[in-house]
């Protein structure tokens, strides 16, 4: 995982710190034995890029559609070969017109999709009771399994995805990302 610094999000320092918490458990698991490594890479640059971007297999641009936020980097990382999944978003729409749709794997809703989902009423709740492994997943980091230490330390995470409203609309996301995966 890379990304850039995340001084002022708190949710974003929130993400970080649990990439960091699972990267504790699965990197010292000894049924996993080094086949697995988590790794989070703070401070993305261009100086970083240019170590990461040839040694990529996956890129992974999962922004929700209509948010924009997907940029050149994924270009960059197709032209070295890497395979891209990600929502219909942003440099993926170009990307998708140029290397054909067998070529790029695209998940989740359109940016048509997800404004009538905010217009009809969006419900991540009933995602999160309906589908039984995000239903586990997520009471996992919301219970403290990645930080027994302190295990209320992903309440605020799992608050904002299944109570306070899901703005970006992962759980909508989530059952197509993991049957594109």
């Amino acid at each position: 995982f890379a990304g850039k610094a995340a001084s002022s999000y708190h949710m974003a320092k929130q993400i970080i710190r649990l990439i960091n918490d699972v990267a504790q458990l699965v990197n010292n698991d000894p049924q996993i034995g080094g086949k697995l490594k988590v790794v989070f890479i703070p401070d993305y640059s261009v100086s970083l890029a240019q170590l990461i971007i040839p040694a990529a297999d996956l890129s992974e641009q999962i922004s929700l559609a209509g948010t924009e936020a997907s940029g050149t980097s994924n270009m960059k990382f197709g032209m070295n070969g890497a395979l891209t999944i990600g929502t219909l978003d942003g440099a993926n729409i170009e990307m998708r017109e140029y290397v054909g749709e067998d070529n790029i794997f695209i998940f989740g809703n359109t940016a048509n999709q997800v404004q009538t989902l905010r217009r009809d009423g969006y419900d991540p709740r009933h995602i999160f009771e309906k589908d039984e492994e995000l239903h586990q997943v997520l009471t996992q980091i919301g219970t403290g399994v990645f930080s027994p230490q302190e295990p209320g330390r992903y309440r605020d995470v799992l608050d904002s995805l299944i109570n306070f409203g899901d703005y970006y609309q992962v759980l909508a996301d989530y059952r197509s990302y993991v049957d594109c995966q």
